[in-house]
Parts: structure tokens; sequence; C-alpha cells
């Protein structure tokens, strides 16, 4: 596990700087935007994490021969979706959240009516970003289209609803929950991937293969964090564990216990790097993020 940490660590560490710079420059004080409004989003914007959708995009864009700068716009608006979404996840009305990577979550620093107006405004910001800075016209409209499914009700939002609605209902089998995590973490995984092999001028193949990694890694990730809230460790995560109990959430682990869901994530791996075959060596930094979602301790 140390090798493979500290593969992704270095694919991570050569983009990240660029992401956070950009970062940076996506929300700046203007006249027009309430300066408390504009430090609540930078609050969870800027609070770290994994960078995993944004580092996805990129690597997908050079994946398919693109340029990592090429990238850097619809990398952002993903991180940007992520981030929305975890603020208002975090809120009481839904998974009432104190912690979120290592400190307090927005609501319990702004409020909760700034936090769910944070959110909005990260989400609204996305899209003018790829709508401004992605060229040319088709591919800007393909990304944002792309984005918009994955975050809306049959995408992140619609899983959400169904997880939540879950807690009383329970989940039915493993089909159920697959559902619900395809689209609840999935989606915007998938969405990440595709956006960075568009362009990076990836082929219509290219593309599907790329949604098609994003599946089992998106899958496979969801099993891991399961997993994780079972055996990790709070001040590794950034965040409570044994959440999902609290909640009376069905996970993988609770439906197919510790070691079949261990193994299922494996194999969910070794089809994602499968996938990644025709891109030959540029697809080994996205083999090595596969590993790391599984293999991590955090």
């Amino acid at each position: 596990m140390q090798g493979t940490d500290v593969d992704f660590k270095e694919h991570l560490a050569s983009r990240r700087a660029l992401i956070d710079a950009a970062l940076d420059d996506a929300v700046v004080d203007t006249p027009l935007c309430p300066p408390r409004l504009a430090e609540a989003m930078r609050y969870s914007l800027k609070a770290g994490g994994k960078r995993l959708r944004p580092v996805l995009a990129l690597l997908a864009c050079e994946a398919c021969g693109g340029q990592k700068e090429e990238a850097v716009p619809v990398a952002i608006a993903a991180e940007m979706i992520h981030t929305y979404s975890l603020i208002h996840d975090d809120l009481p009305a839904m998974d009432n959240d104190d912690l979120r990577r290592g400190r307090p979550t927005n609501h319990r620093v702004f409020g909760e009516a700034t936090a769910i107006l944070a959110g909005d405004a990260l989400l609204s910001r996305s899209f003018e970003i790829i709508a401004r800075e992605v060229s040319p016209a088709k591919v800007a409209a393909d990304c944002i289209a792309d984005l918009a499914a994955a975050a809306g009700p049959e995408g992140m939002v619609g899983g959400q609803a169904a997880d939540l609605a879950a807690e009383t209902s329970g989940v039915r089998d493993q089909e159920h929950l697959e559902s619900i995590h395809l689209r609840k973490t999935g989606a915007l995984i998938q969405a990440s991937l595709v956006m960075g092999a568009r362009v990076g001028g990836g082929s219509k193949s290219e593309c599907q293969a790329m949604k098609s990694y994003g599946r089992a890694v998106g899958l496979a990730f969801q099993i891991a964090d399961d997993l994780l809230d079972i055996t990790g460790d709070a001040a590794k995560m950034g965040k409570g564990v044994r959440k999902d109990a609290d909640h009376n959430k069905l996970t993988y682990p609770g439906l197919l216990g510790l070691e079949q869901s261990q193994k299922l994530a494996a194999r969910l791996t070794e089809e994602a790097i499968a996938v990644l075959s025709p891109f030959g060596k540029s697809g080994r930094p996205l083999a090595a993020v596969a590993r790391f979602a599984v293999e991590r301790d955090h």
C-alpha cells in the first residue's frame, strides 16, 4: 500500500499546485459579491482534501494527448460542484456533520443560511467558468451538459435523495445500493474524466473508456469510504467516523460483510485498470489513482 500511496501522491503533487492556484483565482472579492459569502465559499473550497475529481480531469486530458493546463477550467468546475455538495450534505437537514476535512463544517462557522448560499454560489460559478474559459464552443457546451447531468436529479442530487430515502425505507439489495452510489459519488467522477478527455481532444471511444473507468473507480472509491467509516481513524480522515451506522445507512460492508466488500473493491479496481489498456503508458497515472482509491487509509 505504501508504494501505491507514494505513486498517487507523486501524480497528485505535480498537479495540485495548478488546481489550487486556479481555485484561488476562481473566487475573488468583487463589489457585487458580499464579503461574507465569498469568505464562506473560499473556506470550504480551500479546505484541502484529495482533489480526486480535478486530478482525474487533468489525467484524462493528458491520457488523450492534451496538455493538463487545457483541463484546468473543467477540473476546478468539478471541484466546485463537489465542494458545494459537501457543504449541503453536512447541513443539519441532511447528514448533520460538525467536522469536514479536519475543521468545523461550513454551517458551523458561517451559519446555515450562508452555508446554503455559498453552496449555491459555487454551483453557479462552476458553469460560468466552463462557459467562459473552455473552447471551442461545442466542447464547452458538451462539458456543461456532462456536468449538469452528473450533478442533477439523475446524478449526484438524485443519488443523495435516494440515499436519504433509504435511511427509512431501507436498501433492497446490492443492485439498489449500487444505483445510489453510481449517482451520488460515481456520476461526478465520471463527468470529471469525460470532460478532461473532451478538452484533451479525446475520441468518442476514448471518452467512453473514461466513463467506464470512472464507473468502476467511483464504486470502488465508495466501497473504500464505507470500509473506512468502520475501520478508519477520524484524525487521519479529517471527519467523523461510524456515521453511517448512526444514520441507519446500509453500506457495502453492512450488506456484504468486510471481506466480500474488500474483494469487490479489488475486482472493480482491476476492471478500471483493464479499461485503460488502449492508452498505454499515458494511462498509468490513472491506474495508480485507481489503486489508491481502494488502498488509502483516509
